[in-house]
């Protein structure tokens, strides 16, 4: 199934009204948890390390979840896979749409960590091994820059509506959107597998009737759970590949950094500067706007991905320390310009990664991908939201608010310097094609 980019125009629409449903929400979040646990403070250690502890939970459940997911949408197909976390995400907005008092926003928080360990990494490794089916190895690193560019003008509006919602309304229009973004992903998305004969191997609804054995289980379900990735398949899909074990490595400690970031920045803003909603949302406005700026399906075919990566990862460090010196509110504003640059790193990986597999094993790949990622996101807030915590108390051995956010720093910069290691190579398309291979018991 290879329609080139023009096919994408609808996992575009997906992308833009998902991702604009689940950023819209996160100016909000922190003020509306901050109520529930500290009411009338600016400084609560009991959300950070809630927060934190959230995140290590979504973390260690996309970790098996992921994997999963994309392997199965080997089978059944992209779309259908894409269905069950867009409408698992809705549930949680629905709830805080409803009302934010504090019974409510326990329920949403329950709520939300068991359908993001779902969600978290499922869409964007669904969406990606989407583009690696339709478009050529040629054009996919500029269909990947594109996606990214959605996702960032999805960043860009839903904090825009934000600035200007109440918080009321802010979650009762997100919600409306995520379901909006599931009704037409369903009804103009076209199915996509990377099958030899362009059908679906095993279609998840279908009618008629399929041979039962006399266990009660049709041959199709077996062979369906066979394909089930356990982690030595994962690690010999790695394995296979130089480049696609680096390009893991640098996800991992990109996606420290990243989630470091999400456990500690706002509140460090908010302790440090007494940042509210509108700040909060003022800030990832300017994030996405300078994202935006980055044409990056202009740059790579120059470049080459693996460049691009590398700039992305070391500008992002950057960005990183100048935020942990803030001394003046304006300097976290003026930092989130470089942060633009950190819109090529995820495309650049995964553009990288998709062409280390053949057809067959994009969703393998890209789910492998998601899945170490979110390991990191286990382990991030274990050490992040301690840290922030610790140097935002009166009992930090010593004066430097920012330390956590400059050890985020560091882990850009153990990423750089892996992604400064990784080489172009022209990869054929079926190279490690069904590597993967599951004994029979």
């Amino acid at each position: 199934m290879e329609e080139g980019i023009g096919g994408l125009r609808h996992l575009y629409m997906t992308v833009f009204l998902s991702g604009f449903a689940s950023l819209m929400v996160i100016p909000a979040i922190t003020d509306i948890t901050m109520l529930a646990l500290c009411p009338g403070q600016d400084e609560c250690s009991l959300a950070i390390y809630l927060s934190g502890f959230q995140q290590a939970i979504i973390g260690l459940g996309t970790v098996v979840m992921t994997p999963l997911i994309g392997n199965l949408s080997d089978v059944y197909g992209r779309k259908s896979l894409l269905t069950v976390p867009l409408t698992l995400s809705i549930i949680p907005l629905v709830i805080l749409a409803y009302s934010r008092e504090t019974n409510f926003f326990y329920a949403y928080f329950a709520l939300r960590t068991v359908t993001a360990m779902v969600c978290e990494g499922s869409i964007n490794c669904l969406t990606l091994a989407y583009v690696a089916d339709t478009v050529s190895e040629r054009e996919r690193v500029s269909a990947f820059g594109i996606l990214a560019g959605f996702l960032s003008a999805s960043f860009v509006c839903g904090t825009l509506a934000a600035r200007f919602l109440s918080t009321a309304s802010t979650f009762q229009v997100a919600a409306f959107a995520s379901m909006l973004a599931t009704i037409y992903m369903r009804v103009f998305l076209k199915e996509s597998l990377p099958a030899r004969d362009g059908t679906l191997r095993q279609p998840i609804l279908k009618g008629g009737s399929d041979a039962i054995e006399e266990d009660g289980y049709s041959p199709e379900t077996i062979e369906a759970f066979k394909k089930v990735p356990s982690a030595r398949d994962l690690i010999c899909l790695l394995r296979s590949s130089k480049t696609l074990s680096q390009a893991a490595v640098v996800s991992f400690f990109q996606s420290l950094a990243e989630g470091g970031l999400q456990a500690s920045l706002m509140y460090f803003l908010k302790a440090r500067f007494h940042f509210n909603k509108n700040q909060f949302a003022d800030l990832m406005l300017i994030v996405g706007i300078s994202g935006t700026l980055l044409f990056m399906p202009m740059l790579a075919p120059v470049i080459g991905e693996e460049k691009l990566l590398s700039i992305g990862l070391l500008v992002g460090s950057f960005n990183m320390f100048l935020n942990s010196i803030s001394w003046a509110v304006w300097v976290p504003y003026a930092a989130t310009l470089f942060s633009a640059f950190g819109f090529l790193v995820q495309p650049s990986i995964r553009s990288i990664a998709s062409k280390q597999v053949g057809p067959n094993d994009q969703g393998k790949a890209q789910g492998c991908i998601s899945g170490i990622s979110s390991f990191a996101n286990i382990v991030s807030p274990l050490i992040f939201s301690s840290l922030t915590a610790l140097f935002l108390s009166e009992e930090a051995p010593f004066y430097f608010p920012g330390f956590s956010i400059m050890c985020i720093g560091l882990a850009m910069i153990i990423a750089f310097v892996q992604s400064t290691m990784i080489r172009a190579s022209p990869i054929s398309s079926h190279k490690t094609s069904s590597i993967i291979s599951v004994e029979s018991t």
